[in-house]
């Protein structure tokens, strides 16, 4: 039996992350594929399986620490062997040790299947593993479509070597193989879509430790044990939810006839520990739930998006309108439009639906308020042009929003609070010390918010030709869900299409946004006389909870005072 030493794998971040949660304990015998550890980052949070089936022998952290890729997890008493043998000789005698003796039914089951007997013999004899690919974290994405397949079945590949492209309404995203080694199969193909954690292809990799029919099938004893535990989990479940924190009875099955407010102070940490996704996690912190009260529907207890849905509907209901929750008080009738006229229904793009879920959540859970302000931009008009000619040459093109955003991020420097966000709890601002600015693209497919982080670091030309990369890739679906996380204020522009104000919605959870409508000529009075000047008028909505109206007014003069002299940024 031997022991593996599980490390912690890329998570997209080269900093460290948080422990979060630790789903074993030592003595655990664990299947390929469980959860062993949660981590999280300031983007998401990833669940770490373990790579093989085996004994918890020693566990290397706790929740609290914070660790990189390739720090040690904890150590595995693998018995890669003895599965081997159970799984691919049911029935038959087998010595324990893989490198002494191997399976008879082997070589039949390799000259049905065509596969190479390096491949799956266990370690000891071939020295290599079957690995499954599966699709990485895709944030809020619930679903892609698999636009290009790069790989065949025989295909040598290189470690980071594109093996998919999947697409979604928000972006496309290159899947790369994380190891070098030989394709067995293939399990998708163009038009399929594809989510977190399914599987694209198997692998051969070298230097393996179990092979591969091991690593795929359980024997019939450990899938009885499986169900076993599922049950006597299920059991626990029961017993610790039917005592709630107070030692009372709690109601599952029965809607809860106290106010809105329980939905929030279950909290959005569960009180113990749950099977459950990223996507649902941070589903259950934006909708205030409790994990841990919810019951689940998915496979081996797995909580599901749907479960939280059904949980927060279920404590809704029989509620007084109005409440806390933010939901609508009244239900819509439905309209059969075709008895007025001719009508063709036209199915929105998840793109759409995505943006109406989220403008939907900001305007009935934000207090919102629009600050309306005019800026003379006459001589920073007169200096972008004649900039531009001179940068003609180094293919740079300045545009006023860029200088918006080195405006927008000086004056976030000077106002804080306007760089924040409120806790869900609604006791404690998050005031956050880096300067992250979304801007709003308009594309066929509906409005992205790509963001420009540390927009304070960066310079004109910088931020100008990174607004004109993140406004391409927009245009073209090329997004990546990096490119829009991670805002901390964000910047609507209508000034190429017309207008002279309008009101709009906070990107939650930021706490404002900056719209900025067409500039034209107006008179101004200098004191002597009217002078014609250019001036750009700007609607700042902002979260009442969080901004006072003096507050909106000083950030929006002290924007337009940048905005007419830019000098002063300098200062």
């Amino acid at each position: 039996m031997s022991k593996t030493q599980i490390h912690v794998p890329d998570v997209g971040s080269s900093d460290p992350v948080d422990v979060i949660e630790i789903s074993v304990k030592v003595g655990d015998t664990i299947n390929a594929e469980d959860t062993i550890i949660v981590l999280e980052s300031d983007k998401a949070t990833v669940e770490v399986p373990a790579p093989q089936g085996g004994k918890v022998a020693a566990i290397s952290v706790k929740v609290g620490d914070r660790v990189k890729e390739g720090d040690a997890v904890m150590e595995l008493e693998a018995e890669g062997n003895d599965e081997s043998v159970a799984a691919d000789d049911k029935g038959d005698t087998a010595q324990g040790s893989g490198a002494q003796s191997q399976p008879q039914d082997e070589p039949k089951k390799e000259n049905a299947s065509g596969d190479s007997a390096k491949v799956d013999k266990p370690k000891e004899q071939a020295g290599s593993r079957t690995e499954t690919v599966k699709v990485p974290d895709l944030g809020d994405i619930d679903a892609a479509e698999i636009i290009e397949v790069n790989v065949a079945v025989g295909d040598e590949l290189d470690e980071e070597q594109v093996i998919v492209v999947v697409e979604s309404d928000k972006a496309s995203l290159e899947i790369p193989s994380p190891n070098a080694g030989k394709v067995e199969s293939v399990s998708v193909s163009v038009g399929d879509k594809v989510g977190t954690g399914d599987a694209l292809i198997t692998l051969a990799v070298a230097g393996g430790s179990v092979s591969a029919e091991a690593s795929e099938r359980e024997p019939e004893s450990e899938k009885e044990a499986d169900a076993e535990n599922a049950n006597k989990e299920e059991k626990e479940t029961g017993k610790e939810s039917d005592t709630g924190a107070q030692g009372k009875p709690a109601q599952k099955s029965e809607p809860p006839s106290s106010s809105r407010g329980q939905v929030a102070d279950s909290g959005a940490s569960p009180s113990k520990p749950v099977h459950a996704g990223p996507a649902v996690r941070k589903l259950a912190r934006e909708t205030g739930v409790d994990l841990s009260q919810v019951s689940a529907t998915g496979p081996k207890g797995r909580i599901l998006k749907d479960d939280v849905h059904a949980y927060v509907k279920q404590r809704l209901e029989g509620q007084p309108a109005g409440g806390a929750g933010g939901g609508l008080a009244v239900e819509l009738p439905e309209i059969d439009f075709s008895q007025f006229g001719d009508i063709e229904r036209v199915e929105l793009n998840k793109l759409r639906k995505v943006s109406a879920q989220n403008l939907t959540r900001s305007w009935l859970t934000i207090p919102h308020v629009t600050q309306h302000d005019n800026a003379d931009i006459t001589d920073l008009e007169a200096f972008r042009k004649s900039q531009n000619k001179r940068l003609e040459r180094e293919g740079v093109k300045l545009t006023m929003l860029a200088f918006l955003v080195t405006a927008c991020a000086r004056a976030l420097k000077e106002y804080p609070r306007f760089n924040s966000s409120l806790e869900n709890s609604g006791e404690a601002l998050i005031e956050k010390r880096y300067i992250n600015i979304g801007i709003a693209v308009d594309t066929p497919s509906g409005l992205v918010v790509p963001v420009i982080k540390d927009a304070d670091k960066k310079g004109l030309k910088e931020i100008a030709l990174e607004m004109g990369e993140l406004a391409e890739k927009a245009r073209n679906r090329k997004l990546t869900p990096a490119d829009m996380k991670g805002g901390t204020f964000s910047i609507s522009s209508l000034g190429g299409i017309g207008g002279t104000a309008f009101t709009p919605i906070v990107n939650w959870p930021e706490v404002a946004i900056l719209g900025v409508s067409r500039s034209d000529m107006q008179p101004v009075w200098d004191g002597n006389q009217f002078q014609p000047r250019l001036m750009l008028p700007m609607s700042l909505s902002y979260d009442h909870r969080v901004i006072d109206g003096a507050a909106a007014a000083r950030f929006t003069t002290y924007l337009s005072q940048l905005l007419t002299d830019m000098r002063q940024a300098l200062l």
